[in-house]
């Protein structure tokens, strides 16, 4: 919980691509390919936009924009950092 209020309060409560009311729970590195469930790695989307990440023709475009919008909130950002790896102890 405490993850999806920092997310939630950094997002300023909506939607990081339409604007409108959203929730923390889309993952940029979705789960399935090891991104983890940090801060780092989530952001606040509507459930248009989030489908359309997942699941949609500009998904690609959608995700780039996501992690665009990290990058600029965190200095140094990179996709790779989101993924867990268990022989990295911080990651």
């Amino acid at each position: 919980m405490e993850v999806k209020r920092k997310v939630w309060d950094r997002d300023n409560k909506c939607c990081i691509l339409c604007g409108r009311p959203g929730n923390p729970d889309a993952h940029v590195v979705n789960r399935s390919q090891g991104g983890m469930g940090i801060e780092t790695n989530i952001v606040t989307l509507c459930p248009d936009c989030h489908i359309e990440m997942d699941n949609g023709k500009n998904g690609g475009i959608r995700r780039a924009r996501a992690e665009a919008y990290l990058r600029e909130h965190y200095p140094g950002w990179t996709k790779e950092a989101q993924i867990y790896n268990k022989w990295n102890p911080f990651g």
